[in-house]
């Protein structure tokens, strides 16, 4: 068996990158397996709570007939789950770093998401979202933190990794799934089945307005923080 770890940060377009993945039925399953409230809201009621029952489950549940499995954690979850030793112990791992060049965007919609609960276009929204400033701000400290972490484990310990960025995966959903697949030796071309595709982009005219709202009251050019 051989996979990867999909890593990054929230709204980062990582269920997106993880559906086109699963949908060509030779890249894996990839999902937050580190994650059991995720996995509850995917239809698995008893999933465990435990890292290391987590970590079992995912050469079962993450793999598909070829041999190579796939999962997908934040920083947070790693931070959770560190125990484990996982990185170690999952066959031939690679890593898959996903970031999004848009950082405001990215924190936008990770403020809109958790105030409505509606972490994907297909869930209905539990609250309705309001501009928060310092909500925002906050988001984008801890994503740039939290790539940093990224950029600096994947660097200090040499392993195999590909660099995507979101909008490149959105751009040219084929492309990305291929440098996938070479990442993992595939000798065929991994298609997308646009038909198991279930997530689509949920920015709206909200985020543009927030957006202007929050440059309009932190612009500073003169300032360096």
């Amino acid at each position: 068996m051989r996979g990867y770890a999909i890593c990054g940060e929230r709204r980062s377009g990582s269920n997106f990158l993880c559906s086109l993945l699963a949908s060509t039925g030779m890249l894996g399953v990839p999902t937050e397996y580190f994650c059991a409230e995720a996995m509850h809201r995917r239809g698995i009621p008893d999933y465990p709570a435990d890292p290391e029952g987590q970590l079992q489950t995912i050469l079962k549940l993450g793999a598909t007939p070829n041999g190579i499995y796939g999962l997908k954690l934040h920083s947070v979850e790693f931070d959770a789950v560190k125990g484990t030793r996982w990185p170690e112990r999952l066959p031939l791992l690679s890593f898959v770093h996903l970031d999004r060049l848009d950082v405001l965007g990215q924190a936008l919609s990770w403020v809109r998401a958790s105030q409505t609960d509606q972490w994907t276009s297909f869930h209905t929204p539990g609250a309705e979202p309001a501009y928060d400033r310092e909500r925002i701000s906050n988001a984008m400290i801890r994503i740039l933190n939290g790539q940093a972490r990224w950029r600096y484990y994947l660097a200090r310990n040499g392993v195999p990794v590909l660099h995507l960025a979101y909008e490149q995966v959105a751009r040219a959903p084929q492309e990305a799934v291929d440098a996938v697949g070479r990442l993992m030796g595939l000798t065929e071309t991994p298609r997308i089945d646009f038909s198991k595709v279930r997530f689509e982009m949920q920015r709206d005219d909200l985020n543009d307005e927030w957006r202007k709202r929050f440059i309009a009251e932190s612009r500073d050019p003169s300032v360096f923080h």
